[in-house]
């Protein structure tokens, strides 16, 4: 593997997957607004090196943002290719060993794991060749989005330590700079690192926290995956590596990082003082996340290698670089999931529209009755999985890549036996529930249900008029899926009408219309274009919670997609905007595209999803 980012980054050079860029761009909304145009063109365009940051330091963004670079950072020619070693080494160590024979025959795979551990070194790393002055102001951080609170650290590879047992970890949680020695630590209530947090708050401790920047992209690749609570983050990279990571320990407290890390910010949290507000912030739902309170993290020092790259990453409206992460995971963690956890399991995806937990589809090997409903319920109890909102359980080896391929599976639900609903942990992240990290779930089973001797009816052939009458709250009807899909995307005009008034009038002028054979139906605010499906997905994934706004009327299943700002449906919370950038910011990067040298001109993403902030609306929330 690398060496170093260095290294990555001449790889990347070598592969045509790396555009410099040497004139002065500013790191407050520019360097954003660049990379959400870049990251959005086909295929992911590339990452971007800005060498002229107004710092030190060049600055490295979209570095894992597509297919090939992706599989680059993690060292394979595919993706699939790490889905086998992973799946070998699990069937390995879980499949039943019967004979002495058998058991012998798992002692060179233990031995390889043995050489995968992570390996503290004496002496100072590569990391501590210099010995920064402590002031994070001198870094290229960014703020990326209009509304943000302030400047973020977006790639920080965060270790703590549980007070209790020692055991590491490393997880992923951005950091608004409030000063230059002063940051948020923004840790959700579900992670480890607040575990931790609270472990040293009962003891009254002072917690030691470093921060890693940069290194082998296998680090932070590992700092984002879906790990059991206590497995060291460095012993998937180093298994991903091959080969162990290297450790060093801090300057100014007794923890340990990996040597070969670009930047290293030592500190510490103290539990003991007041939590501090933190955001907003442009989150890779698409949507800000609120201000909210996080503990305050406080720099002690900062070190860093000769050659130092900064990190970052954009998250915002899909696609983005880290959908690709997401793509790693979801196949990395299947054989995990199919051997200890559902072993009917053929496939996992969760679609960009779903930013990683709204929207999840399973394939299964179905076997008996009940059994797409029990897989979505025990699913939802495993690991991160429990934040998933919306389920699809399809059986029969499903391409569940393939929409027209869902949607033929979902054709086939009988509605509302085949609907579930269930209420758990959400993603703090989520908007729409009630209370913050805690809201509704659906699972829709789209298996075969032969197994449970239903006889399908045959389904009545859809039926939509040449032209809709007239209604003064339907703004606009998108029925060029109705045929094929037996869906319906429909936007209202403005109202305080809650779900059931508001699907009750929808269904009343379908009736009027003659419709007939229609599934499912969606429904947005006027502001909303309803041209672009994959914007639709994403909005209803965002904008629902899956028991609250959604309702079965004569057969078909509605949800409500609206803005609930001001109390729709009950809501009792701020409601966020989407994430875009500013039209000041926008014209900037038009006016200096041809300096930059990224080739075509790509126009701004922003001036069409501006469409989706409501007029008189400025600011990270809804007014």
């Amino acid at each position: 593997m690398y060496k170093n980012l260095n290294e990555f980054i001449d790889v990347l050079r070598r592969n045509d997957e790396l555009i410099e860029i040497d004139v002065p761009v500013d790191t407050v909304l520019e360097v954003s607004e660049i990379t959400d145009r870049v990251s959005k063109s086909p295929g992911g365009g590339k990452a971007l090196l800005f060498k002229n940051t107004g710092s030190a330091y060049p600055l490295l963004t979209n570095m894992y943002g597509s297919d090939k670079r992706i599989a680059l950072a993690l060292g394979v020619e595919s993706l699939e290719e790490l889905a086998e070693r992973i799946y070998d080494l699990c069937s390995a160590v879980t499949s039943p060993k019967e004979s002495i024979a058998d058991k012998l025959r798992v002692l060179p795979v233990l031995g390889r794991l043995s050489k995968w551990f992570p390996k503290n070194k004496k002496g100072r790393g590569e990391c501590q060749e210099i010995i920064h002055d402590g002031d994070l102001t001198s870094l290229p951080i960014l703020k990326c989005w209009s509304f943000d609170g302030g400047k973020f650290i977006t790639l920080p590879m965060v270790v703590t330590r549980d007070p209790a047992t020692g055991i590491r970890n490393v997880g992923m949680y951005r950091m608004q700079v409030f000063s230059g020695n002063t940051t948020g630590m923004h840790w959700h209530m579900h992670k480890t690192g607040a575990r931790h947090y609270e472990e040293y708050k009962k003891q009254n401790k002072r917690m030691p926290v470093a921060v890693c920047l940069g290194g082998d992209p296998a680090y932070i690749y590992s700092a984002t995956a879906p790990l059991p609570d206590n497995v060291d983050e460095f012993l998937l990279a180093g298994f991903i590596r091959n080969k162990p990571v290297e450790l060093v320990r801090c300057l100014t407290n007794d923890l340990h990082v990996p040597s070969d890390c670009d930047f290293i910010i030592e500190g510490y949290i103290d539990p003991q003082e007041d939590k501090v507000t933190e955001g907003a912030f442009g989150d890779h739902t698409g949507f800000y996340s609120l201000e909210d309170k996080y503990p305050l993290f406080h720099v002690t020092c900062i070190t860093h290698r000769k050659n130092a790259v900064y990190t970052a990453t954009i998250v915002g409206i899909p696609p983005q670089e880290d959908l690709y992460i997401a793509k790693a995971t979801e196949k990395i963690f299947l054989a995990p999931i199919r051997l200890a956890l559902q072993p009917e399991v053929n496939d996992l995806f969760m679609p960009m529209e779903g930013v990683a937990h709204n929207i999840a589809v399973l394939d299964i090997d179905k076997k008996y009755p009940g059994q797409g409903f029990k897989t979505a319920a025990s699913m939802w109890g495993a690991g991160q999985m429990m934040f998933n909102k919306f389920m699809l359980v399809t059986s029969g080896g499903k391409n569940i890549r393939d929409l027209n391929d869902l949607m033929e599976a979902m054709n086939a639900v009988e509605i509302p036996r085949d609907i579930m609903f269930s209420k758990g942990p959400l993603d703090v992240l989520d908007h729409t529930s009630d209370v913050m990290g805690f809201g509704g779930k659906m699972c829709v089973d789209a298996t075969d249900k032969t197994a449970e001797g239903f006889i399908h009816s045959a389904k009545e052939e859809v039926k939509i008029p040449d032209k809709w009458t007239d209604n003064t709250d339907l703004t606009d009807i998108n029925d060029l899926y109705a045929k094929d899909w037996r869906v319906l995307f429909i936007s209202v005009k403005k109202s305080k009408s809650n779900i059931a008034e508001l699907s009750d009038s929808v269904n009343k002028y379908l009736d009027e219309n003659a419709v007939e054979g229609i599934n499912y139906v969606l429904i947005f605010d006027e502001i909303v274009p309803l041209k672009n499906i994959s914007t639709l997905l994403w909005l209803a994934g965002g904008n629902c919670d899956a028991q609250r706004d959604s309702v079965v009327l004569s057969g078909k299943l509605y949800f409500d997609a609206r803005i609930k700002a001001g109390g729709i449906n009950g809501f009792p919370r701020r409601f966020p905007n989407v994430v875009t950038s500013d039209n000041e910011t926008v014209s900037k990067v038009d006016g200096r595209w041809e300096e930059y040298g990224l080739g075509e001109f790509i126009p701004s993403p922003s001036r069409e999803y501006s469409a989706l902030v409501p007029d008189g609306s400025s600011g990270s929330a809804i007014k």
